[in-house]
């Protein structure tokens, strides 16, 4: 045993050494060539960028109408809240409660756990609380459904073209900025720093 820590392939389950890496390696499985860890050299910048890009991105979308409808004359404009709620007067509590947890509740918490952990490792300080918070992210991440969403009112949109004159509201290009944001803060944040971290 040379000191190296063990590691599960979360493709296909396979324990392997963790071994160190070049400079922006890849750690790969040697059984189905997934990719295990990476080398991160930016530390929390650029994740913590991200997530709070992400965050001023997402008060906008829920602050903001999504679209504008135009039909005779009569202007009405539908923002998230909106949404949720008309589905919820309408009888259909269970898919209003989905898209809201998926849409507003998921991406918030993602969000708001991301930059605590990555706020105190800016500063050098001990996170409390950073394991059960790291595991939680992980399990709510697949949850976050703002891309879904995103395309169903895309799809609404064309749909509803020869009908009504639609105009794309604000929040519909913050909901466009915040998904690749999300995806960038997820892809460039390094749980390894976390652990280590914890370690020492």
């Amino acid at each position: 045993m040379s000191g190296l820590s063990l590691i599960a392939c979360h493709e296909c389950d396979l324990l392997q050494r963790k071994v160190p890496l070049p400079r922006r390696g890849l750690g790969r499985c040697r059984r189905c060539q997934a990719i295990l860890y990476k080398d991160y050299a930016t530390g929390p910048d650029r994740p913590l960028a991200y997530a709070l890009a992400a965050l001023i991105l997402f008060v906008i979308a829920n602050a903001y109408p999504i679209v504008g409808l135009e039909v005779q004359g009569n202007r009405q404009t539908a923002s998230l809240y909106d949404a949720v709620h008309t589905l919820w007067i309408e009888g259909r509590e269970g898919v209003a409660l989905l898209v809201g947890f998926t849409t507003m509740l998921t991406p918030a918490i993602e969000i708001a756990l991301l930059a605590y952990l990555l706020v105190p490792l800016k500063l050098n300080r001990v996170l409390n609380g950073a394991v059960p918070v790291l595991r939680f992210i992980q399990t709510i991440r697949p949850w976050s459904m703002t891309e879904v969403f995103l395309l169903g009112i895309l799809v609404s949109v064309v749909k509803l073209e020869h009908i009504a004159h639609v105009e794309a509201g604000i929040a519909l290009w913050a909901f466009g900025g915040l998904i690749p944001l999300l995806i960038a803060a997820s892809l460039s944040f390094n749980p390894d720093e976390v652990w280590a971290r914890l370690r020492g």
